[in-house]
């Protein structure tokens, strides 16, 4: 008893010792703490201060403010390009004494093939020169360099990168144009520049989080992490501290602008900046579709349905309206996202509905237009592929890759139905075409196609929308039973709504978003 007590006793000696000891280290390691903090506020403001420095010798040199974009990957040929080459072809022709300057991490190239690159894949041209910073460390920022914690990531590289940018170039307005949203405090609060945005796609969104909570698998929630509540739990936990990260930077831009409903809705929700923040819809270049007269293509379908009648044949009543051979067509690369899967299943269900007699399966085809970046992509097609073979539609389904511009503006002239099947897209440039084409478009019914594009315009029908197998197959059966009348109307309406998209209704909304800035840097 008498050896337990003196254990017991010597317990609590030990452990008043460490908590003294503790308590002792208490004061310095505050202090410590202290003295750090202060030491990085010292070189923060130092380093301010010499940006400030190296923006006025600038200044001082050029004789006017400077606006910088960022856009790391400005020699592409897709949406987010084509919003860069009109946003800075409108800024200068609306004031000639500021110049611009472009961050890209382009490498093997030169400014003038990349300005020529956007010549012919847009047909722009700018009325001046433009400066180009060639960032060197673009790797940072390509989720192939982070195959775990991807969005973490790629935010912490393009901080990196956007340091790399403010060092070679401090300029006076400095413009996000890819959505890298961890750039902007860095040259807000280092750089002392002012900051504006476009988003094209929140990096993180409610819809995100709530496909985790779900344990819902998608092309961005892996099968074994959906399978398991323990890690679904975990990365709820990892999307909530990302989005709350991601709201903080992205509210330190001054003016933001976002390119749809539904781009705006999440963004309200992340940085909170209702005051800052309007919907400037990105410019879609259709005129190449809006020569083709909806007119010539109604006679044809007339002068088929009047043939079917001179011979005699009566209207079957699962056939439709008319007798002509429809194609249903897609357009979109070949990624997981875009869901391909869908649209084949979905025309399996409508060639069932269809049967074998005339205007039956004979007469459909879906054609699946796209590009493929990489093997990945080249192996998904291979899979489709499969995909027809299992459903038994392979020989009513036509792959075309990386098909010419006039092979593509062909196929959808010539298309009865256009189908975009991706869930919760942001915009759905896609859809615009199609819809100028003089195709009818079916849309999945979520995402910009939903809240923007597939509206009514004048009170009159632009397209059908869809978000399951049975309701695709069934909208589809309903464009085909129209009358070429009925589906002539449509076509009209929707080709009408697409002005909302033009270059030139762009260009006055980004200029009227930014003028606030614009106005403050040339006093």
């Amino acid at each position: 008893m008498a050896g337990h007590e003196h254990h017991h006793h010597h317990f609590s000696l030990c452990f008043c010792d460490l908590m003294r000891l503790l308590w002792s280290l208490v004061v310095p390691c505050a202090y410590l703490s202290l003295l750090l903090t202060l030491v990085l506020l010292l070189l923060l403001l130092g380093l301010r201060a010499w940006l400030h420095g190296r923006r006025k010798a600038r200044r001082a040199q050029d004789g006017g403010p400077a606006v910088a974009f960022f856009h790391p990957y400005c020699n592409a040929g897709g949406g987010g390009e084509r919003v860069l080459w009109c946003s800075l072809r409108a800024l200068m022709n609306r004031y000639p004494g500021v110049s611009f300057v472009v961050y890209t991490g382009d490498q093997g190239v030169t400014g003038e093939q990349i300005l020529e690159g956007a010549r012919q894949r847009f047909n722009i041209t700018l009325p001046r020169p433009v400066t180009f910073i060639f960032l060197r460390h673009r790797v940072l920022v390509e989720a192939a360099s982070y195959p775990h914690f991807t969005l973490l990531g790629q935010s912490a590289g393009s901080m990196f990168l956007g340091w790399e940018a403010l060092t070679a170039f401090v300029p006076d307005l400095y413009v996000d144009s890819m959505g890298y949203a961890f750039t902007l405090p860095i040259f807000r609060y280092l750089g002392g520049c002012r900051v504006a945005s476009y988003v094209h796609y929140p990096t993180v969104s409610t819809d995100m989080l709530s496909v985790v909570r779900e344990r819902n698998p998608r092309f961005n929630n892996s099968d074994f992490i959906s399978r398991n509540p323990v890690l679904s739990a975990m990365k709820v936990v990892y999307y909530c501290c990302f989005a709350l990260l991601y709201g903080l930077a992205g509210s330190c831009s001054d003016v933001i602008m976002v390119n749809s409903t539904w781009t705006l809705g999440h963004i309200l929700a992340l940085w909170r900046s209702p005051g800052r923040t309007s919907v400037v819809y990105p410019p879609c270049d259709v005129r190449a579709f809006l020569d083709v007269p909806l007119e010539d293509e109604d006679e044809d379908e007339d002068d088929v349905e009047e043939g079917w009648e001179e011979l005699g044949r009566e209207e079957d009543e699962s056939g439709g309206g008319d007798r002509k051979c429809h194609s249903v067509v897609s357009v979109g690369q070949f990624r997981p996202e875009k869901d391909h899967q869908l649209q084949i299943r979905a025309f399996r269900k409508l060639l069932d509905r269809k049967g074998d007699g005339p205007g039956g399966r004979e007469s459909l085809r879906l054609v699946l237009i796209g590009g493929c970046r990489n093997q990945e992509d080249e192996d998904r097609v291979l899979m489709l592929r499969g995909l027809c073979q299992e459903l038994g539609v392979a020989d009513r389904v036509d792959f075309k890759l990386n098909i010419p511009f006039e092979e593509l503006k062909r196929e959808l002239v010539d298309a009865t139905i256009g189908l975009h099947t991706m869930w919760n897209e942001h915009f759905g440039i896609g859809v615009v075409e199609c819809m100028a084409a003089g195709t009818i478009v079916l849309a999945h019914k979520s995402g910009g196609p939903k809240l923007d594009i597939v509206v009514p315009h004048e009170g009159r029908q632009t397209g059908f929308l869809a978000d399951s197998e049975d309701s695709y197959a069934a909208a589809m059966e309903s464009i085909l039973a129209l009358s070429p009348s009925a589906r002539l109307e449509i076509r009209r309406s929707a080709r009408d709504s697409v002005s909302r998209f033009s270059d030139q209704e762009f260009e006055a909304c980004f200029l009227s978003a930014t003028e606030s800035l614009m106005s403050k840097l040339e006093r």
